[in-house]
């Protein structure tokens, strides 16, 4: 069983279909013609290994249906391409949007899937300009990609680095710009957003290259900014009360667990009652 293949194993995910897109979403669904609140996201939002992930707890917080439409390894392509998505965030009451990575989307140096945001398509002619001792044909997925340009030259990997940078400050203003609810952005990692991520010779923890800086250049343009990172007795069990296949132990690692989705779950509902409920 592969980390990618969802609605397997001893969790019930109870996926839900929406007539067209070819994507699922952890159910249960409430009623999209009634007043919702909406969780945007990739893996994390889904909820990938554990039982409540944060939407459904804040649905019991604040007695308000959630629907979670988490992507397992999303990014920013999935929520201003897909027409399901696309509708739903104009129906819905308010929106958490969880920040995602700047690795998963297109870009003027790679393509991703359009659905499948994790992977990589195909590279430009300028990336391949720039790594001319590259051959693109060996990659199937953009952290496997750009690991590989990090590890062939530092100084050109920082010219894709502003590449994906920019390209993410844009995807993330035009998603903002597009919605009239409240959006509340949730900042959900093994680290701070001012922690650096990416090493010398090894690409970090998600969100990727997404920066303090970053983040306050959008934070004005939505409701809120949640914060909710790892604790130290979470870093040292990780897994604890996760749900998975002896074989999914090393993508269940990076993934938050209960605790951090319940913390998460219920800051959110704090600032939501602030700016004042749908």
């Amino acid at each position: 069983m592969s980390f990618a293949r969802m609605g397997h194993g001893p969790l019930d995910y109870e996926l839900v279909n929406f007539e067209g897109t070819p994507l699922r979403f952890r159910g249960p669904q409430p009623d999209p013609d009634a007043p919702f609140m909406l969780c945007l996201g990739s893996s994390e939002t889904f909820g990938k290994f554990v039982a409540e992930p944060y939407p459904a707890t804040l649905s019991e917080l604040t007695g308000l249906p959630v629907m979670n439409m988490g992507v397992m390894n999303a990014g920013l392509e999935v929520m201003l391409h897909d027409p399901v998505v696309q509708d739903m965030m104009t129906r819905a009451e308010g929106i958490v949007l969880q920040i995602m990575g700047a690795q998963n989307m297109t870009n003027r140096f790679y393509t991703v899937h359009p659905r499948r945001n994790d992977r990589f398509l195909k590279a430009s002619a300028i990336l391949q300009t720039i790594y001319r001792d590259v051959d693109f044909t060996e990659f199937h997925f953009t952290r496997h990609m750009l690991n590989s340009l990090l590890q062939s030259s530092r100084d050109r990997f920082e010219i894709v680095t502003d590449e994906l940078q920019a390209a993410w400050l844009g995807r993330m203003k035009a998603v903002l710009s597009r919605v009239e609810c409240p959006v509340h952005l949730l900042w959900m990692a093994q680290q701070n957003p001012a922690e650096e991520a990416t090493t010398d010779d090894i690409l970090g923890a998600d969100p990727l290259f997404v920066t303090q800086a970053m983040l306050e250049e959008v934070t004005p343009l939505a409701a809120s900014l949640t914060t909710c990172v790892a604790t130290a007795a979470e870093q040292v069990a990780p897994t604890k009360g996760m749900f998975f296949a002896a074989q999914e132990e090393a993508a269940a690692r990076i993934l938050p667990g209960p605790d951090m989705h319940s913390r998460a779950a219920r800051a959110l509902a704090q600032k939501i009652a602030m700016v004042g409920a749908p």
